[in-house]
């Protein structure tokens, strides 16, 4: 068995069951294309190919890139030794599914890479740190940028959580599954994606401040006009940024001109 290297944040996963119920959170038919990334030594591409049409199983790591394929000879299997941030999204058939183990430093880039691509998978599934789900997965009271550039996409929901000690070596932290279903229609326009998200940024610019303190600096305007503003749309300025669902920063974006 090859090493995990940490410059790469590998954490090898080999218990049957729960690589069992990653590949299950994912739905899959013989009719899907899998993208996974960072199959490392082939335990949960094993268990994506049993259940998918194909596999693409994208690796950054050139030993094990090399290595993979003679595990699963006769299989649909394809292997990339790539970068994923670098690998072509267009080149795969529409609907394909991505399932990955994923590094945790590289989630959120990850993320974005997938739900800002063309041709976006209909559905993710990523074994991540728990932090990160529960963020990816937020509520209002809890938002982020990251919850709020996944769940515009995105139907996000939390799957099994993963305890350190099953991973090689084990990670200083506990993971959890967390599955991203694309929407059928966005919640962000196109038309309205930049000024939308240069609002959000504005908001989330002065981390536990105020909404009225944050946009003011934000958007350089005063406080009595972000008050006056908010409060024609009946969102309070005491609030703030983590607090405003989806539909609230759409509010503000009808009245305020980032």
């Amino acid at each position: 068995m090859a090493g995990p290297k940490k410059s790469l944040g590998q954490h090898w996963l080999t218990d049957r069951v729960i690589l069992a119920a990653i590949a299950d959170a994912a739905e899959l038919t013989e009719q899907d294309t899998v993208l996974e990334i960072g199959p490392g030594l082939g335990t949960l591409t094993s268990e994506l190919l049993r259940r998918a049409g194909s596999v693409i199983a994208v690796e950054l790591d050139d030993e094990l890139a090399r290595k993979l394929p003679a595990q699963f000879p006769g299989t649909h299997l394809q292997v990339v030794n790539q970068d994923i941030l670098t690998f072509d999204l267009e080149q795969l058939p529409a609907d394909y599914v991505v399932v990955a183990n994923v590094p945790y430093y590289i989630t959120a880039k990850i993320v974005q890479y997938l739900l800002n691509a063309e041709n976006t998978p209909k559905r993710i599934v990523l074994l991540v740190q728990k932090e990160v789900a529960e963020r990816l997965a937020a509520q209002p009271g809890d938002m982020s940028i990251l919850a709020l550039s996944a769940q515009a996409y995105a139907e996000v929901s939390l799957d099994i959580r993963v305890p350190a000690i099953f991973f090689t070596p084990p990670p200083k932290v506990e993971s959890q599954v967390v599955v991203l279903k694309r929407r059928l229609e966005p919640l962000i326009s196109t038309s309205e994606e930049r000024a939308f998200f240069r609002l959000v940024k504005a908001g989330f610019s002065a981390k536990r401040k105020k909404l009225r303190s944050s946009l003011s600096a934000g958007l350089n305007r005063s406080k009595d006009e972000i008050d006056h503003l908010l409060g024609s749309v009946g969102i309070d300025s005491n609030r703030r940024a983590e607090d405003l669902s989806i539909e609230d920063w759409k509010k503000i974006l009808q009245i305020v001109t980032p």
